[in-house]
């Protein structure tokens, strides 16, 4: 197994009753390397992003992280070993802070006497400390029902930096987000490059992909259809070869017919 690799999935089989979602599909994501996953619904992108992130076990096929072969069979195992997701309907909880939220799970404590409570001065501290170090002007105070959906982006990315991620997996980060939040998290993305943490960007946004990614993968009805580097390609061919392998009816960003938002799981 190469010791440039960061993760890598092989021959991974998965069904559901008479569902085949995926057959024998094989993943690489190089350490520091940007990774776009592109395919129509059905196409078996979430679901090997679920046995990634440790919510569903494989039928047959391995993962190695760092050239270590795997078993991941919770979200708690795969983030153990440097795994993080980060999904569309980002689950922050809107009625406490932002500073809480980045901890969620990994709170901070102190003594008081005989007693453990939390220690609030220390996560805002700390919060603050990740949040400037990635420019992103959130009140760590305020509860995260008031940030904006691209500061919601922003928040799960550092929380997945501070803990020390490996490997993070965006899905749909950009989904019905406006321009300039669209470009800071894009922007983000690219920050987790420069820190050599390793990205699978899945999107329905071709454009996106094309600008951040640095090799893209293409998932058709189960199976891979094409895994190619960013320059050897165009978002133009992208979608082409999509209308033509899936069925579906793909347009570019902005044209007429081009989806404003995901349009349902797969």
């Amino acid at each position: 197994m190469s010791e440039t690799l960061a993760l890598s999935a092989r021959g991974i089989f998965k069904s559901f009753g008479s569902v085949r979602a995926l057959q024998g599909v094989d993943l690489d994501v190089g350490r520091g390397e940007i990774v776009g996953l592109i395919g129509d619904n059905g196409a078996g992108k979430s679901t090997l992003i679920k046995i990634l992130s440790g919510f569903e076990v494989p039928d047959a096929g391995t993962i190695a992280v760092n050239g270590q072969i795997r078993v991941m069979r919770s979200p708690k195992e795969a983030r153990a070993l440097g795994i993080e997701t980060v999904y569309q309907e980002q689950a922050l909880a809107d009625d406490v802070t932002v500073a809480r939220n980045l901890f969620m799970g990994k709170e901070l404590h102190r003594r008081l006497a005989f007693l453990k409570v939390l220690d609030d001065k220390a996560m805002r501290v700390e919060s603050k400390k990740m949040l400037d170090e990635l420019r992103l002007r959130v009140d760590v105070d305020q509860e995260a029902r008031f940030c904006s959906g691209g500061e919601r982006q922003g928040i799960a990315i550092s929380r997945a930096i501070y803990f020390n991620a490996r490997v993070v997996i965006l899905d749909e980060p950009t989904n019905a987000l406006g321009v300039v939040a669209v470009d800071r998290v894009l922007g983000l993305v690219a920050g987790l490059k420069e820190r050599g943490i390793s990205c699978i960007f899945i999107s329905h946004n071709i454009q996106h992909v094309v600008d951040i990614c640095d090799r893209i993968v293409m998932f058709v009805h189960g199976s891979k259809v094409l895994d190619t580097a960013r320059s050897e390609t165009s978002a133009d061919q992208l979608i082409a070869m999509l209308n033509a392998r899936s069925g579906a009816t793909i347009s570019a960003p902005g044209e007429p017919g081009a989806p404003d938002r995901h349009p349902g799981p797969e």
